[in-house]
């Protein structure tokens, strides 16, 4: 395993967003402020509670959730979809670098674009709603794990993609229709049939409902039906993507 350059490609990731906090960083979080503004504030004057949390309350474990999917999956995608598009991705695969070695370097620096946007974000909302975290391993564990699953699926969107429209693709029509039918600003239960039994299919309602345990203290389902389910898309995910590395699905010529 070459330690050295899991290294190199992780740091170079790392300080790839973080040479621009501006469009990186600080962008999303104040994406996320407006969310917890505008609907925090909008809503919680007609919905006092939902599930027994005040509103305001309700909604920072979707919002976490939303700054950490949405940027650990930008930066993966669009860091490796770059590559291929100048050609620069040779040099990536002339390297000493195998399948596994490229994964922990991509994912590795989307994750920590993911987790910054999500902690900093949970701050800004602790500002307006104060803080609370019943179960801090419970919360780790789902921090780390939606932060994973979805650096893995940028990395996989972006050996696919071909042009900068495919590249939006999952975004548009796959994670935004899903984060809206997943509980993020409303409880699911509340949704009329048949979405509330179609939710029951959506990954990220059991994402968002663990780390609503983790941090809140409860949820609709049980956390260990959620982190299992969790566990068993990140390794999918983790198995399709080595895979497809492996065999130089459009990336080498």
């Amino acid at each position: 395993m070459n330690v050295l350059g899991m290294q190199t490609l992780f740091a170079k990731e790392v300080r790839r967003f973080m040479r621009v906090p501006g469009q990186t960083v600080l962008s999303p979080l104040i994406s996320t402020t407006l969310y917890f503004i505008v609907f925090g504030y909008s809503i919680s004057g007609r919905v006092h509670e939902v599930e027994g949390h005040p509103y305001l309350h309700f909604i920072v474990p979707g919002l976490v959730f939303l700054g950490i999917a949405n940027n650990a999956f930008l930066n993966s995608s669009s860091s490796l979809f770059i590559t291929k598009i100048q050609g620069t991705v040779v040099d990536l695969l002339v390297a000493p670098l195998g399948p596994g070695e490229l994964m922990v370097g991509f994912i590795g620096g989307a994750m920590v674009r993911g987790l910054v946007v999500g902690l900093l974000t949970w701050i800004v909302a602790a500002v307006f709603s104060g803080f609370s975290l019943e179960h801090p391993l419970a919360t780790l564990y789902f921090l780390l794990l939606s932060s994973y699953v979805f650096s893995v699926l940028g990395m996989l969107a972006a050996v696919w993609a071909e042009k900068f429209e495919q590249i939006n693709f999952f975004p548009t029509f796959v994670m935004l229709p899903l984060t809206f039918l997943g509980g993020v600003f409303y409880s699911v239960r509340e949704l009329p049939s048949p979405w509330n039994h179609i939710s029951l299919f959506n990954p990220m309602v059991y994402m968002v409902e663990g780390l609503r345990y983790g941090m809140l203290g409860s949820s609709l389902f049980s956390p260990l039906v959620g982190g299992a389910i969790l566990a068993f898309t990140a390794a999918v995910a983790t198995g399709v993507t080595y895979a497809v590395l492996r065999s130089g699905y459009k990336m080498k010529a």
